[in-house]
């Protein structure tokens, strides 16, 4: 029988519900991977009382160093610094190979910022670890949304929208997955109306066209008119789309696909999947978490183990 893999697990903001997700999962997991999560027993403890319940036997932990009084629902640099040690903690098992992936559940950015973390998220901080431009693509098997740009204001978003960019990202993009039939969406209503609406979507059909050409073959389809691109008939002709800012994407992403969905980090060399939700504060330690998310990230860092084994 093949051992489960070694999956880490970053714990996330502990006055969230990432706590709760692991615990109310771990069951199920553990007959999928063999987790470690990366917590101290004392704030384990504190947190598995807080739910009134206690860690299971066999849950296996790495300690990550650092105590404060959990508070759920609140915002504090004493979370944010812990949640984020404890990211790193699981980084840096994956890049000595103790484990073969890592999991992380949600932070809370403003606690990071609190704490005097500089990084706007995991993404962020792992492109800056190991100095890599990662993509960020979210979804679930029926759908992914990779975004070509992030966390940025919306007005900043069209000094980034030229050939040269969104090529470089597109060949990334294909590199990590090697899929076919990828829908790039336009930036503008209409997808801009031929310049009439704005003339963003010449810069997009410029970078379709030259890594299509460089590719062989028409892998990127586009630009298609963003209020059009999720609907029923559209999404029977593809799986995979590239969204051009981050609301555009994730907006129809989670009111199709909200408990499902997951977080993948493309281009790494190491294999980061997340839940993709936040911190929930607002029903922190009241047993009202769902955790298909979860299971869904565990599930697809698992395949990707197995595909980058292939």
């Amino acid at each position: 029988m093949q051992a489960l893999r070694k999956i880490a697990i970053s714990v996330g903001d502990l006055n969230g519900v990432g706590f709760e997700i692991i615990l109310k999962a771990h069951d199920q997991i553990k007959m999928l991977c063999e987790p470690v999560y990366c917590i101290n027993d004392t704030m384990a403890k504190q947190a598995a009382a807080l739910l009134k319940t206690k860690t299971p036997d066999d849950f296996k932990m790495i300690p990550v160093a650092g105590e404060f009084t959990i508070a759920a629902g609140e915002v504090c640099a004493s979370s944010g610094k812990y949640s984020f040690d404890s990211f790193a903690c699981a980084v840096d098992l994956a890049r000595n190979k103790t484990v073969e992936a890592i999991v992380t559940l949600p932070i809370h950015k403003e606690a990071w910022m609190m704490a005097g973390i500089h990084y706007k998220g995991h993404t962020d901080a792992l492109r800056d670890i190991f100095n890599q431009e990662a993509i960020m693509m979210l979804g679930c098997e029926k759908m992914y949304v990779a975004l070509f740009t992030e966390h940025i204001a919306l007005k900043e978003v069209m000094k980034h929208v030229n050939a040269k960019e969104l090529s470089d990202f597109m060949l990334r993009f294909y590199q990590s997955l090697k899929v076919n039939n990828i829908a790039v969406l336009g930036l503008n209503p209409h997808a801009g109306d031929n310049g009439v609406l704005g003339d963003e979507e010449r810069e997009i059909k410029k970078a379709i066209a030259d890594v299509n050409t460089q590719l062989g073959e028409e892998i990127f389809i586009g630009p298609l008119v963003p209020d059009v691109a999720f609907t029923p008939r559209v999404r029977e002709q593809f799986t995979y789309y590239i969204a051009m800012y981050h609301d555009q994407g994730l907006a129809p992403l989670k009111a199709l696909y909200f408990d499902e969905g997951i977080n993948v980090s493309l281009g790494l060399p190491i294999i980061r999947t997340s839940v993709d939700h936040g911190t929930a504060f607002d029903i922190a330690y009241q047993n009202k978490v769902l955790i298909l998310s979860y299971i869904n990230a565990l599930k697809a860092a698992i395949s990707l183990i197995k595909n980058n084994h292939v």
